[in-house]
């Protein structure tokens, strides 16, 4: 029963949300498997992805009912398999042995375009080989490779041998290029100290494709950089405007702090691409708790003697447990 309560209740939230959801959404809300399996799974990496599970068939088989009975007649279902980022587009197995069509089970609520909601088939991935390679069927050396079903394969045996490599980092290329081939691969390099996961470095496309996007993007170059010089005035003004909103929020909760001080820390935290609080979902809409975390931030590294700490190599906690009565201090004297 505990079971059959929490698949509903995450299945309800996510079809709320998103307007569909299916069995693998609530395989990863459960956290019975992390998102980095699945996509593993989904390269040919691993398979079935019960390997990666951390219940056994029984109790993945008992969630799979419990989906099936919440959903009922509610909302628009369908089973089509899951299908691999191979060259072969195979249907993914979540068990060894036990799959029932129920696995890929998927609802929709009733009305809405399900072609724009549909989970679309997921890209062909290729991996950088950065070790000596050579190709698990025809034995040759290549800078790419494919997984499948276990085997690493180049990209002549992958039949991707005919595409270029475009190198990210022009967004309007790629998107154009991507458009325009028929066939493409993301290219990615792992990264073992990312816990699994990968960079993205760019697409595989056709060569015909990328030259016609290279021509699009050489003929309304000019439109393309009245545009950013437009967009970057917006933004400007727009920080601007959130600096001195994020200004009076400090000055609010702390109504004795200098001014030109409640300005830095503003100015600090809100600087565009820094992942600072202040570039967070709450700091955007100036969350109280996001105005503290930030001043109390900048009194930690400006008022206590907390970065010397940590060069003297005291571990973090135990830095912050030293210098918190400090920071009390300095935030009573603004209040």
């Amino acid at each position: 029963m505990q079971l059959r309560t929490k698949v509903r209740t995450i299945a309800e939230m996510l079809i709320n949300r998103r307007g569909q959801v299916c069995f693998l959404d609530v395989l990863l809300q459960l956290g019975w498997v992390h998102q980095r399996n699945v996509d593993r799974w989904q390269r040919g990496e691993l398979d079935p992805l019960a390997t990666a599970v951390s219940v056994d068939d029984d109790k993945l088989l008992e969630a799979v009912e419990a989906f099936r009975l919440w959903g009922g007649q509610r909302f628009m279902s369908k089973t089509d398999p899951h299908r691999s980022a191979t060259r072969d587009r195979r249907a993914l197995r979540f068990t060894a042995d036990r799959d029932t069509r129920w696995v890929h089970l998927s609802f929709t609520k009733i009305g809405l375009d399900r072609t724009k909601l549909d989970t679309k088939v997921p890209d062909l991935v290729v991996v950088e080989a950065r070790d000596e390679f050579e190709c698990e069927e025809c034995g040759q050396a290549d800078e790419w490779l494919m997984v499948d079903a276990g085997s690493a394969i180049c990209m002549s045996c992958a039949d991707l041998d005919h595409l270029v490599f475009l190198k990210a980092g022009n967004a309007t290329l790629s998107r154009r290029a991507r458009k325009e081939s028929s066939l493409t691969a993301i290219a990615v390099r792992p990264d073992p100290g990312r816990g699994g996961r990968s960079w993205r470095l760019g697409m595989l496309v056709e060569p015909d494709a990328l030259e016609r996007a290279e021509q699009q993007c050489f003929d309304d170059e000019e439109l393309r950089a009245r545009r950013r010089i437009k967009d970057a005035a917006h933004r400007e003004l727009w920080d601007e405007n959130f600096t001195r909103q994020f200004t009076t929020e400090i000055r609010l909760l702390f109504p004795k702090i200098p001014a030109e001080r409640a300005e830095a820390i503003a100015r600090h935290t809100a600087v565009r691409g820094s992942g600072r609080v202040g570039r967070s979902a709450a700091g955007r809409s100036l969350d109280e708790r996001a105005v503290r975390h930030a001043v109390v931030a900048s009194v930690r590294h400006e008022d206590t003697d907390y970065d010397a700490l940590l060069m003297k190599g005291v571990p973090r906690q135990e830095a912050r447990d030293q210098i918190w009565r400090r920071i009390d201090e300095v935030l009573t004297s603004w209040s």
